[in-house]
């Protein structure tokens, strides 16, 4: 798509009010589509940030892959000019979905601490801001270090997390990403709040698709709006540019 599409996206994404994209990262993928496109989107103050992450990832015999991401970040952006480098990294990694959460929770948690802290370190060191997509019920997990909840661990190890707080309601999804919007004020971070666009079998109040438009972008104002109340809200965080693209071009 970014080969294809790039003009198109970010047209979009600077008309729609986008500031960051997270752009999913693939190695098949040559250079200098990735160079041409995030160039567009700096002409357009548009940031990009490199999106990676599977569930397996937060296994200490994994750590190596969350190693590959950011060693090919530090290699493309040293050979790319200043104006299409990548300038994050948002770490999706999500082992609640595997089987394993439901035996070993707390050995997943520690193997994925050690893992984030490697991986936020090697990414620092690169100059990037570190992001996490997280769970709004991560607050409700023991921190690794018995600290307090792991929620707050990943807030203050990261730059910023955008919290999935999947729900058809504004106020709902500002509900839920209320907590890490408060630790964020006191730590000087910053929280996206995520919007579902995508079809989840998990349940329709999860997200606008299949919804009007009307309804989608009144929702949306109603949690940014909300949001705007802490100096820690830095968005709403859409997943994801195709859906948002058909909803508001065909509906």
């Amino acid at each position: 798509m970014i080969r294809s599409e790039a003009e198109k996206i970010i047209e979009f994404s600077r008309r729609e009010g986008v500031n960051t994209i997270f752009l999913q990262i693939q190695e098949s993928v040559p250079a200098n589509d990735y160079r041409r496109f995030i160039r567009l989107a700096h002409e357009a103050d548009i940031a990009v940030h490199a999106l990676g992450g599977e569930p397996e990832w937060a296994y200490t015999e994994q750590y190596s892959e969350g190693m590959k991401l950011l060693s090919w970040l530090e290699k493309y952006n040293m050979e790319s000019k200043p104006e299409e480098r990548f300038q994050g990294v948002q770490l999706d990694v999500e082992p609640y979905v595997l089987g394993r959460w439901e035996r070993e929770q707390e050995e997943v948690v520690t193997e994925w601490s050690e893992n984030m802290e490697s991986w936020v370190k090697q990414a620092r060191h690169q100059g990037l801001e570190v992001s996490a997509a997280i769970p709004f019920w991560l607050d409700s997990i023991p921190a690794p270090d018995g600290s307090g909840s792991f929620g707050y661990w990943m807030q203050e190890l990261t730059d910023a997390v955008a919290v999935m707080s999947y729900r058809d309601d504004g106020e709902k999804m500002y509900e839920l990403s209320l907590e890490e919007l408060e630790q964020a004020d006191k730590l000087g971070k910053s929280v996206w709040i995520g919007i579902e666009l995508t079809d989840t079998p998990e349940g329709d109040y999860l997200t606008f698709y299949g919804k009007s438009e009307e309804v989608m972008h009144n929702e949306a104002h109603r949690a940014a709006v909300l949001g705007t109340e802490h100096p820690s809200f830095a968005g709403l965080a859409v997943h994801h540019y195709e859906e948002w693209y058909r909803k508001i071009t065909t509906m």
